[in-house]
């Protein structure tokens, strides 16, 4: 870890993502374990989450811990109180924040006057535990990391960026077919370049879903519109029409892939009617896995993983 903090996959090295995954295995494997007793993590939330709410709360329970959670209405970051002020009173109660914010911005400055970690669990740049689970979905369904093809089709939102800058740190190749002015922030795909020049990655930036696709090992996709973007829905289904994940986009992969959705879902637009319950789809498996990798972060930064596990290291 870079700093006390998650906001960014950038954070971690190569290294500490390995060790995660694997600390992540085995605790999916060894259960609930008592390792952060009497620790609390604070769970702030602008925006309503399914799998990141229950994921969280969760790990800390299995991990002996526990947490609370603060809605909209009862914070307000930057509006009912500054931002500077809840992270400084959180920090006198809780051992750890998690966020969930629309503005990156909010997070840096809950991390920057905040004495306790601050892990992003979404913001509009980055979606760090949501990318970190989904390696271990894809090491899971395929025993390796290094040297994968994952195609992202759709949106160079948050999720792409954290995917490609953990692809790029572990040696994946990292393909993503976006539309005109829709695709990645080029200062990621730059951080994602530099990264790849160590690791033997590969970052290939598209229009044509086909050629990202083509003899791909992993199949990834995500909503046309994100939350806080509902006044564009139309313009982006018409925007996106053509970069459907559908039976024929995945015929071009290699006959073993696997498709991915960090959901929700919006069945018969970014994907196919059916094809989420199709064998090829792992999109269950990896909200699970949610749950796991939550455990080993929240493990790592509150001291949890002082005490050996088994096996792994």
């Amino acid at each position: 870890m870079q700093g006390k903090d998650l906001l960014s996959v950038s954070d971690l090295s190569s290294e500490g993502i390995h060790s995660l995954i694997q600390d992540a295995a085995d605790m999916k494997a060894r259960g609930w374990l008592s390792v952060l007793s009497g620790k609390t993590l604070a769970l702030v939330f602008e925006k309503p989450s399914l799998r990141t709410r229950v994921s969280f709360e969760l790990a800390m329970r299995q991990l002996g811990g526990g947490s609370i959670y603060l809605s909209p209405a009862e914070v307000g970051l930057g509006e009912r109180e500054s931002v500077s002020d809840i992270a400084r009173v959180l920090s006198r109660y809780v051992d750890a924040i998690t966020a969930r914010t629309f503005s990156h911005q909010t997070l840096e400055s809950l991390a920057n006057y905040a004495d306790v970690p601050v892990i992003n669990a979404l913001s509009d740049l980055e979606h760090p535990c949501q990318a970190l689970a989904d390696l271990l979905t894809i090491y899971e369904k395929k025993g390796e990391l290094e040297g994968l093809t994952l195609a992202f089709i759709g949106d160079g939102n948050n999720v792409a960026h954290s995917l490609m800058l953990a692809a790029s740190l572990m040696g994946m190749k990292f393909r993503i077919a976006s539309p005109a002015d829709y695709g990645v922030q080029e200062g990621i795909r730059h951080l994602a370049q530099g990264y790849a020049l160590g690791s033997g990655a590969e970052i290939f930036c598209t229009e044509e879903p086909q050629r990202a696709v083509s003899g791909a090992d992993v199949i990834y996709t995500d909503a046309w519109t994100s939350m806080g973007q509902e006044a564009e829905a139309e313009e982006r289904r018409r925007v996106f029409a053509g970069y459907q994940v559908n039976s024929g986009l995945l015929s071009l992969a290699k006959g073993d892939a696997i498709l991915m959705h960090c959901l929700p879902a919006h069945r018969g637009e970014e994907v196919e009617e059916g094809i989420l319950d199709s064998p090829r789809s792992v999109v269950f498996d990896q909200a699970e896995n949610r749950l796991h990798m939550q455990k080993a972060l929240l493990a790592m930064m509150l001291g949890g993983l002082e005490i050996p596990l088994a096996g792994y290291r």
